[in-house]
């Protein structure tokens, strides 16, 4: 075979190669985002918050009643 023949079938072949490598390492090593955000302080301190408020807002009566009487609102 001629020498350029050669140099054209390597470098051919060595590009389908060094393609095929980073399809597979595609398949391989996916980047995927988390599909659930990762739980700080802020997101568990709001979640308490919120479930502080709404079972201070759904207390019956009665009970609102008497704890208005122990906490009175501070000045």
């Amino acid at each position: 075979m001629d020498d350029e023949k050669l140099k054209v079938v390597l470098a051919l072949l060595s590009g389908v190669i060094f393609s095929l490598v980073f399809i597979l390492l595609a398949f391989i090593l996916p980047i995927s985002s988390p599909k659930t955000p990762p739980k700080t302080m802020d997101s568990e301190l709001q979640k308490l918050s919120k479930a502080y408020k709404e079972s201070q807002t759904k207390r019956p009566p009665e009970q609102q009643h008497l704890l208005d009487k122990q906490n009175p609102p501070s000045k």
